[in-house]
């Protein structure tokens, strides 16, 4: 694909996939595309990582490595189904606190339904709210975490400020997204694969192939890792590394507040 990689937040900010759009015209567009697939999230994102995702998110709870004691709280932002907040919580022995955040109502809808189901309710607490103005007071959390949703926020450097901000010193902020592929034929063959297969899988699975397009764009748009690092520390943070899984389809940055 001729599409290049964004450099900088600012090109993210107008990007809706392949398509540029004004100022104030994302955010209703990824809303929209997440009100129509919430109810088939989790089947999303085994469609478009062949079922990985739960290792990669396994693998970054890991990293996060939650302690074992009460007080400590977490941030998930753009968690809407919980499936972090909820590992971390387990990781933790239940004994974490955890905050998910998303803007779209439906994506926490089902978040709530499956706490429920779990009886992990009086661990987790939902909010509807913008990751871009979080409505939390300054050192409130010991992390911060997002997966698979920085790439959906119009202006990732005030998304990543405000994480720096509701942090307390010492704090974490752990972001897992989709990347760039490392390996030449395994490129290839993820590109065709992203391009082809999935808007059509999306379309057979869910009767929509439209979100999917968007969502197989955006991974392609989003910032490389040594570009996407360079912002976290632009933000603030420090000690920024990354870690790529499965030879780069996904990868974890991580960065302190120090």
């Amino acid at each position: 694909m001729s599409e290049q990689r964004a450099t900088s937040a600012g090109d993210m900010q107008h990007s809706y996939g392949f398509q540029s759009v004004a100022d104030g015209e994302k955010q209703p567009l990824v809303d929209a595309v997440f009100h129509r697939v919430a109810n088939r999230y989790d089947l999303m994102n085994d469609i478009m990582s062949g079922g990985l995702h739960r290792l990669w998110k396994d693998a970054a709870v890991a990293w996060l490595n939650p302690p074992r004691r009460a007080g400590w709280k977490v941030l998930d932002v753009a968690g809407g189904t919980g499936d972090i907040a909820f590992r971390i919580v387990e990781a933790s022995g239940r004994q974490a606190g955890a905050t998910v955040l998303d803007i779209n109502g439906s994506m926490l809808a089902v978040g709530r339904e499956r706490a429920a189901r779990r009886k992990l309710s009086q661990h987790v607490e939902f909010v509807e709210a913008n990751a871009e103005e979080l409505p939390f007071a300054d050192e409130t959390f010991d992390a911060y975490t997002i997966a698979f949703g920085i790439r959906n926020v119009p202006q990732i450097d005030r998304a990543l400020r405000e994480a720096l901000r509701v942090l307390k010193p010492g704090g974490r902020f752990l972001c897992l997204e989709f990347s760039e592929v490392e390996m030449p034929i395994l490129d290839k063959a993820y590109e065709a694969w992203s391009f082809n297969a999935i808007p059509r899988i999306g379309k057979l699975v869910a009767g929509d192939g439209e979100p999917y397009a968007y969502l197989v764009e955006s991974i392609r748009k989003f910032p490389a890792k040594a570009d996407f690092a360079a912002m976290i520390g632009e933000a603030g943070f420090g000690r920024v590394t990354w870690r790529s899984y499965s030879g780069g389809i996904a990868a974890a940055h991580s960065g302190w507040k120090l």
